[in-house]
């Protein structure tokens, strides 16, 4: 045990107060040292999720490395603090990251906060934290909000096992074939989604996922917080007449397991079980979605294999 925490708590011992112990663990725990990278997680939308222990460290350390300094400036005004602030994000995180290194290097201690939320998920502080990894410089977290965790315990879907994407990268192909891989998932997909492109990725879930179960998250923690549980089919519908607002997001069920005695295509390949779909009666394209919709799959993954694609 460290000499200064010993001594510490020996100090207590004689006080016969349980709130003064306490508060020896608290401070020594809390306190900042030099040298480290602390990952501070901000509010999303409410500032009274503010942690005491944020708001200690935002006040304690040397600087602080945000994504959006603007953003920053204004949270930390909020609680009064004045602190030096300086920008990292995804378009100067490798000069930045050099000159954050150095300065931990050196000795000083750094808050990393991102515009919402808890830093590294889903933003370049995940680079940070790897270059601090590689270089032995001591990082810890300061938790508190996470938009992705928040959603899911809101989802009313099954939360025991999940799968965190984030934002969708690439070209409209690219995010196609991300999500025809998704849909095979049996966990729970959580998404986050802009609203400029919300209609599009629920227009393409409904494609690849086939017809699930979905929760759309909007706006969490703040005054026009929604939850949406519905089906793809229905939320592509709400939102041919709704304008999307506000930041996203998006909770699908995973993948159902099914009881093989039910699935009667099981033994079939691809194309006998669209001939079986056809021979029902149904135009080839019905056919194909009515296959794609049984295997769990998106009608596009299932022709590009019918055609040999």
């Amino acid at each position: 045990m460290n000499d200064t925490l010993s001594r510490d708590i020996e100090n207590a011992r004689g006080q016969n107060a349980w709130e003064e112990k306490a508060t020896v663990f608290s401070d020594y725990k809390n306190r900042v040292i030099g040298g480290t990278l602390y990952l501070v997680a901000t509010p999303i939308g409410n500032l009274s999720d503010m942690s005491a222990r944020a708001l200690k460290v935002l006040s304690e350390v040397d600087f602080i490395a945000a994504e959006d300094t603007r953003n920053t400036l204004k949270l930390l005004g909020f609680f009064g603090i004045s602190r030096p602030v300086v920008s990292y994000y995804e378009y100067n995180k490798d000069k930045k990251g050099e000159y954050i290194l150095n300065r931990l290097k050196a000795g000083e201690s750094c808050a990393l906060v991102t515009d919402a939320g808890t830093p590294a998920i889903s933003d370049p502080g995940e680079d940070m934290v790897r270059l601090c990894a590689e270089n032995d410089i001591p990082v810890t977290s300061i938790p508190g909000c996470c938009a992705a965790v928040c959603a899911l315990s809101l989802s009313a879907l099954p939360t025991s096992s999940f799968v965190f994407e984030g934002f969708l990268q690439g070209g409209k192909s690219d995010k196609k074939k991300r999500l025809e891989e998704l849909s095979l998932e049996k966990r729970t997909v959580i998404l986050y989604e802009a609203p400029h492109r919300l209609k599009d990725t629920l227009s393409d879930l409904l494609d690849c996922f086939s017809d699930r179960q979905i929760a759309i998250c909007r706006e969490l923690t703040k005054l026009n917080e929604q939850i949406i549980r519905t089906t793809l089919s229905e939320a592509v519908r709400i939102y041919e007449t709704e304008e999307p607002r506000g930041e996203y997001v998006l909770v699908i069920k995973g993948r159902d397991e099914r009881d093989s005695k039910d699935e009667f295509w099981r033994e079939m390949s691809v194309s006998e079980h669209v001939e079986f779909y056809t021979k029902l009666g149904c135009e080839k394209m019905e056919a194909i979605k009515k296959a794609a919709k049984d295997r769990g799959v998106g009608k596009s993954s299932l022709y590009k294999e019918l055609m040999g694609k």
